[in-house]
């Protein structure tokens, strides 16, 4: 039986010069380029994650990061089920760029998206100017997911996606017990009006 897939959206924001296109080609085909040439305007690449049973085709946008793209930004994200705030550990200030992001996100994107904060060059960890510890944190206050990647090593991006798979499935199984719930509530109270109409007219008005 030919397995369904689920088209996610994910929009890749942050800084220019973090490595977002080093991150989406390392996922994607496994390559990396010292060099990577800087993104104008936004490109995006596909993949097939199989993940227990599911399928999911991840649809992901890297925008530019120089300041001039930024408000086309919200083109990309405004339909995404996920973005991805990318900073620099050894850019403290493009760990900074983040709060603007999450700002706009929460002003302009969807309802309900899901937050992943990345920290890449973990490769450069003797260079960090932003501490894990740190970045964590501000990931939890927003309720994100939080990660620490290496494009150039190809530590932490497959892991990411996993993760992002799997709580994919949380919520979607979340949703389905939701909606189970109030299904029987509704069929319970449907019930108890039936039967309270039921006494009513068997009740005797002599």
């Amino acid at each position: 039986m030919e397995q369904s897939q689920q088209m996610i959206k994910v929009c890749m924001l942050g800084a220019s010069g973090v490595g977002k296109s080093s991150i989406l080609k390392r996922f994607v085909n496994d390559e990396f380029e010292e060099r990577e040439p800087t993104t104008l305007g936004s490109a995006f690449q596909e993949k097939v994650v199989n993940y227990k049973g599911a399928s999911y085709r991840f649809q992901i946008w890297d925008t530019a990061g120089q300041e001039k793209f930024a408000p086309l930004a919200h083109i990309y994200y405004r339909d995404a089920e996920i973005a991805f705030l990318v900073y620099d550990i050894t850019n403290k200030d493009s760990f900074g760029t983040l709060r603007e992001w999450y700002a706009e996100l929460k002003e302009k994107g969807p309802k309900g998206i899901m937050i992943c904060v990345l920290g890449n060059k973990l490769d450069l960890e003797d260079q960090q100017e932003v501490a894990r510890s740190v970045a964590r944190e501000y990931a939890k206050g927003i309720k994100a997911l939080f990660t620490l990647t290496s494009a150039k090593e190809n530590s932490g991006i497959t892991e990411l996606f996993d993760r992002i798979c799997g709580e994919l499935q949380k919520r979607k199984n979340d949703m389905l017990s939701s909606q189970m719930m109030k299904t029987s509530m509704s069929l319970s109270m449907k019930k108890k009006e039936e039967k309270e109409k039921e006494n009513d007219s068997g009740t005797c008005r002599c």
